[in-house]
């Protein structure tokens, strides 16, 4: 027995040796009960791509069922009216099947959840227990429109750090980096250009709450001066949150040249993956910051 102790001590060691490098997991969640982007199906396959190029994280995804009814027109009869609310229902349903998956026993299974481009509100299995389950140790990553989701739900916005009020036309933007530490906009040097993106506009954020990483020092429309977020992080209890309102675009997602319309180059792209990647990173814990 004596001997065979130091042999199970080593066998134990390099047990968790290899659980400690084993990619993390990731629940990332596309469901959409508002505005639906059509950049959403490459925000999968680019974050899949990442985790796998990485070997940081797996990606398991939460996609939206299929058939979602359109809303009648205006002038349907009661019929038409009718069977859009019973089409409704039954899809209904079926978005709360697929949203099991944030229950609080599911999310045991997972290291953190991403919201990328989600909109309006989900039928979450326990909202409070899914908030719950951040603030004990977890990540959540939000990605543009994780900020247009859950506007009646002050706790979300809370737990977010802001909240998505309007956005204007495309434009060509610098996004000044605040913290070269953060492993989000390290790789960016002191600014990040974009061609062309769609820049949101925030309401119920306050920057001494946030840890800004990146943010506009002009307003994107009037050039007025002034303090304007694009992405930051913050903590959640015990849990990380990171929030990028960048990903509107095909282009700033996917280094494909011959995406349709590109504007933004592959460098741009590039630069946006890495500050993805990043900001993932950072709520896993993986590769650490000041902040």
């Amino acid at each position: 027995m004596k001997i065979l102790a130091p042999i199970v001590a080593a066998l134990l060691a390099v047990t968790s040796l290899h659980a400690a490098d084993a990619p993390k997991k990731l629940l990332v969640v596309t469901t959409t009960t508002g505005f639906r982007h059509s950049s959403i199906p490459t925000a999968e396959k680019i974050l899949a791509q990442l985790g796998a190029e990485s070997g940081a994280f797996t990606v398991d995804l939460v996609q939206q069922p299929p058939n979602q009814p359109a809303k009648p027109k205006p002038g349907a009869s009661a019929d038409e009216q009718a069977a859009y609310q019973t089409a409704e229902a039954a899809w209904t349903d079926s978005l709360k099947a697929v949203l099991r998956k944030l229950s609080p026993d599911s999310l045991k299974n997972y290291d953190g959840v991403v919201f990328a481009s989600t909109t309006g509100d989900l039928p979450l299995p326990d909202p409070q227990g899914f908030l719950d389950w951040i603030k004990a140790g977890h990540a959540f990553i939000g990605i543009h429109a994780a900020s247009d989701t859950f506007h009646g739900w002050p706790p979300y916005i809370d737990m977010l750090g802001g909240e998505f009020k309007r956005h204007g036309r495309q434009v060509p933007v610098d996004c000044l980096v605040q913290d070269p530490s953060n492993p989000a906009v390290a790789q960016l040097g002191q600014s990040f250009h974009i061609n062309q993106e769609e820049i949101y506009q925030f309401k119920n954020y306050d920057p001494t709450k946030v840890h800004d990483l990146l943010i506009l020092d002009k307003h994107p429309e009037t050039g007025a001066a002034g303090h304007f977020a694009v992405s930051w992080c913050k903590a959640y209890g015990q849990g990380r949150v990171f929030y990028t309102s960048l990903g509107h675009r095909e282009d700033l997602w996917d280094t494909d040249p011959a995406i349709k319309d590109r504007k933004n180059t592959p460098d741009i792209s590039k630069a946006y993956q890495q500050h993805v990647l990043g900001g993932i990173e950072w709520a896993l814990g993986i590769t650490p910051a000041a902040h």
